[in-house]
């Protein structure tokens, strides 16, 4: 079952709603909490285990943490003032073994599942390569949907304890729905307990206004996935598996159409979650804010996967820029390089670390390394030459707010993502620099001439008109959201007639233009796979 499918769509979460709003308010969230374990249950099965392991762990070390606090708190009440300072060190020590515990548990479970293979494939080959007669056979472990996500919820939870942001839950219960919540549970977004748990437990009546806002909303991210992306994925496929039988020109259109792929699937699954959450009267955080409008690399991470990178920010940029080392190193940098690039070096070293995880968070591969340490170059080279770019400008008198000067930026960002998702995609960084030197090299349109980029892809000219209208569709709805118009408050504004001929052409756009039927394969959630 998939947010995308009609099990999903037409049974289990209308079912769910019907007995969500038929039981009395404190019970409503035993039915999401139940429901939430059934979902689980049909994309993993027996490794459902792990989330119930993970669940009852972070309760565990939440209350561990609390009860080193109380203590704490109990102390400093009756210590005198001179005193306060070392027991507050001391139970802070107790406090770290606690949260590093915890991490440690829940980190160590992903990467021997995700990453061990590849770490011993790894170690094979560099034994291989320097001759030492050592070689690991290597277990390949079934993982359970959606522990890339989990994970990072887990660690977010405990290390807030730690933090004393939120008190930690002794109902076990709320702690569980807040991990399991059926929507975010495959692929995010990626929610801090003060985000969603209290709204989880409140059980507010499913309204015929959240009803109708929530559906409008899964309507438009099943149009994003199931009309283009879906419709995308043989074409795309194609080109990255037999690149080299295709001209420059019809690789660079692949290399295009998946970042379109990507980002309509992404998305669009994304407005069906937060769809779904909005008619339970959740509020789950956006994970996507127009992101081909960034006019810079590190204002397009803010605007994409948003949970994701505010997690690498808050969790592992922060710790490590204001870690006592990095610190120092900063005020030494700082009298000897100034107060833009004195800063410069502690802060990349903590980029660079957010980056590596980021890559390989995304899946256990050198393409993915490549991807994360495309980003950080791009990200660093940009803070080096910020001052040198401003006084450019300056003396040539460009102004920044300038609309030229805008548009310009976003060209060059939107190509440097399409570099950037072209090593995401490839199956190896080989791969990824021979798709990219066919690209400047043997560039030409010679495949769209003659024809060949129809007879080899499973893609018709109807397809990609299709396609053609579905982006331009969601180009105009980007616009006229970055320009902070409210789409849906429009829609509910119109004559009932205009309403619900939205409404109609909505479902007709999705039964007559989905991708679906004998010629197509399911598609499942891009991100499901990280």
């Amino acid at each position: 079952m998939s947010y995308s499918d009609a099990t999903y769509l037409v049974l289990f979460l209308p079912l769910t709603i019907l007995i969500y709003n038929l039981m009395p308010q404190k019970h409503r969230w035993k039915v999401l909490l139940i429901a939430s374990y059934i979902f689980f249950w049909c994309i993993s099965k027996k490794l459902i285990i792990f989330i119930i392991f993970s669940t009852f762990s972070i309760h565990h070390f939440g209350l561990w943490l609390k009860s080193i606090q109380e203590e704490r708190n109990k102390l400093l009440k009756e210590a005198e003032k001179e005193s306060k300072k070392a027991i507050r060190a001391e139970y802070l020590k107790k406090q770290r073994k606690v949260l590093l515990l915890g991490v440690l548990i829940h980190l160590g479970i992903l990467l021997v599942l995700k990453y061990s293979g590849f770490a011993l494939e790894n170690l094979n080959a560099l034994f291989a390569m320097i001759k030492i007669p050592i070689s690991f056979s290597i277990t390949k472990y079934m993982m359970p949907i959606g522990i890339s996500f989990y994970t990072l919820q887990a660690i977010s939870y405990i290390t807030d304890v730690y933090h004393e942001k939120i008190q930690a839950d002794r109902n076990l219960g709320r702690l569980a729905l807040f991990m399991t919540f059926f929507p975010q549970i495959m692929e995010g977004p990626i929610c801090r307990y003060s985000d969603t748990a209290m709204q989880l437990w409140e059980g507010k009546k499913v309204t015929y206004q959240n009803l109708k806002s929530g559906l409008l909303r899964i309507g438009y991210g099943i149009i994003k996935k199931i009309v283009i992306a879906d419709r995308l994925n043989i074409f795309v496929q194609t080109i990255f598996e037999k690149y080299s039988e295709f001209d420059g020109g019809i690789v660079a259109i692949g290399v295009i159409l998946y970042t379109v792929q990507l980002y309509m699937d992404f998305s669009g699954v994304m407005d069906i979650v937060i769809g779904s959450g909005e008619i339970f009267g959740i509020k789950m955080p956006e994970n996507f804010r127009q992101p081909f409008f960034s006019k810079t690399i590190s204002e397009f991470w803010t605007r994409w996967h948003i949970t994701l990178g505010a997690f690498f920010r808050d969790y592992v940029f922060y710790p490590l820029s204001l870690s006592e080392p990095l610190k120092k190193l900063t005020t030494k940098a700082r009298k000897k390089l100034g107060k833009h690039y004195g800063p410069l070096i502690s802060s990349s070293i903590a980029l660079f670390c957010v980056w590596f995880c980021n890559g390989l968070w995304h899946g256990a591969a050198w393409s993915f390394i490549f991807f994360g340490m495309y980003h950080f170059v791009l990200i660093l080279t940009g803070n080096i030459i910020e001052p040198l770019v401003n006084i450019v400008n300056e003396k040539l008198h460009i102004k920044k707010e300038n609309w030229i000067y805008k548009t310009l930026q976003i060209i060059r960002t939107t190509i440097l993502v399409f570099i950037g998702e072209l090593f995401f995609e490839a199956k190896t960084v080989k791969d990824g620099f021979a798709m990219l030197n066919r690209i400047f090299t043997q560039f030409s349109f010679n495949g769209i001439s003659t024809g060949a980029i129809l007879d080899k892809n499973g893609m018709d000219l109807k397809d990609f008109i299709i396609v053609g209208i579905g982006i331009i569709f969601v180009y105009i709805i980007s616009i006229l959201k970055e320009k902070n118009v409210d789409i849906k408050k429009w829609v509910f504004g119109q004559k009932i007639v205009i309403r619900w001929l939205i409404y109609y052409a909505i479902i007709f756009v999705v039964i007559i233009l989905g991708a679906y039927g004998m010629n197509y394969i399911p598609v499942d959630p891009m991100y499901a796979g990280f």
